[in-house]
């Protein structure tokens, strides 16, 4: 029987050949995607010279020693609450001064000062920032002031470990500890009721506006004044700058993407599934055994 050779230059012939290394590029980005998105148990804590390199202390505790060692905010049943962005033509509108619009249930959570976090590794002095940082990259900053005497109306900035009471809509939190509490490690601003009207504990876009530097103020699509996006989920790392940090700041990543518009549904844990990614491998392994 006469064979039939593929003509040499046929394209066909590469385009088999590299199907099966898309798919495992493929199967790479999925697994690289869970590594993200999980939920964080463990905090390194760093405190950097004016140089922004040189260490001068560091520290990794996990939330079991903070729960044991350090003061805990939070009881497990009070909710607190960001603003999302108020979509309103009129300049003024959006920073939705007496907070009708848009908020974000952060859940019944309970965690540890930032300003603790700090003190274990020598504090903060005026001029200094803190970075709080997810492993996808995302990052915010914020000042001494911020830190160490927080207005009531924005209230200790917190790193939460621990929900007692998931969210009764929008973006599900997950209950207990991580990794059940799958939005955690997650950073939250523990505001007072004193300027809510219906006596919520919640951190609005004036607040903002009344007690960050300009600087610091978060804009959602650099348009909307927007608090839910100090929110980090799954925060890995705190950063203490003497002098301020100077590096870009805000850097946004899959941890904090918001939307214009918010799904009516709730929203189930981030992490991929592992059939998800089972079915990525299997197409790989046909498609290899194919070519």
């Amino acid at each position: 029987m006469r064979q039939r050779h593929r003509p040499t230059g046929d394209p066909a012939v590469p385009a088999i050949r590299i199907l099966p290394v898309l798919a495992l590029l493929l199967l790479i980005s999925a697994i690289a995607a869970v590594a993200y998105a999980a939920p964080t148990t463990t905090l390194h804590i760093v405190k950097y010279a004016v140089d922004g390199t040189t260490i001068l202390n560091e520290t990794t505790v996990d939330y079991r020693w903070l729960e044991a060692n350090l003061p805990v905010l939070g009881d497990g049943t009070t909710h607190y609450y960001h603003q999302g962005p108020v979509f309103a033509d009129d300049k003024e509108a959006q920073w939705d001064v007496n907070e009708t619009a848009n908020f974000k249930d952060r859940g019944a959570v309970k965690g540890t000062d930032i300003k603790d976090l700090s003190n274990l590794v020598g504090g903060m002095m005026p001029g200094d920032e803190v970075m709080v940082k997810a492993p996808d990259g995302y990052h915010v900053e914020f000042a001494y002031e911020n830190v160490y005497d927080p207005q009531p109306r924005q209230g200790p900035i917190v790193i939460c470990w621990y929900n007692g009471e998931e969210t009764a809509e929008g973006e599900r939190q997950g209950v207990g500890y991580p990794p059940e509490y799958h939005a955690g490690m997650r950073l939250v601003f523990f505001a007072d009721t004193s300027v809510n009207p219906e006596g919520r504990h919640v951190f609005g876009n004036n607040d903002m506006r009344e007690v960050m530097p300009p600087a610091a103020i978060h804009l959602f699509e650099d348009l909307y004044p927007s608090t839910s996006g100090y929110t980090v989920k799954w925060v890995d790392d705190i950063r203490v700058y003497t002098g301020g940090y100077n590096g870009t700041k805000g850097v946004l990543a899959k941890s904090l993407e918001e939307k214009a518009v918010t799904p009516a549904t709730t929203q189930a844990s981030p992490l991929p599934t592992a059939a998800g990614i089972g079915g990525i491998f299997f197409a790989y392994l046909i498609l290899w055994r194919r070519s």
